[in-house]
């Protein structure tokens, strides 16, 4: 994975602490393959929600339930990352 996408991973890392309020967990410390719901992180669909309200904010990225895509998007922080690198606006 080249720099770009690892700051970029990282970025979207340290919006989801934020976002969700995980106070116990470093973004540095976020494995970018786990899923980030149920294991993994165990976020629900609350916390959903609130990351896709924050990414569209930051990075002017739509993500939206009914896309037969966004199960893949919030799969794990890479798919995220990913996803915010290919259709970022801001």
């Amino acid at each position: 994975m080249d720099s770009i996408s690892r700051q970029v991973e990282l970025e979207v890392a340290r919006l989801i602490v934020a976002t969700v309020n995980l106070e116990d967990v470093a973004p540095e410390s976020i494995d970018s393959s786990a899923p980030l719901f149920v294991e993994g992180l165990g976020l629900d669909s609350i916390d959903a929600l609130e990351i896709a309200l924050a990414v569209s904010l930051k990075y002017g990225v739509e993500l939206r339930a009914e896309d037969t895509d966004t199960k893949r998007v919030f799969g794990s922080l890479r798919a995220l990352a990913q996803h915010v690198e290919e259709h970022r606006t801001k």
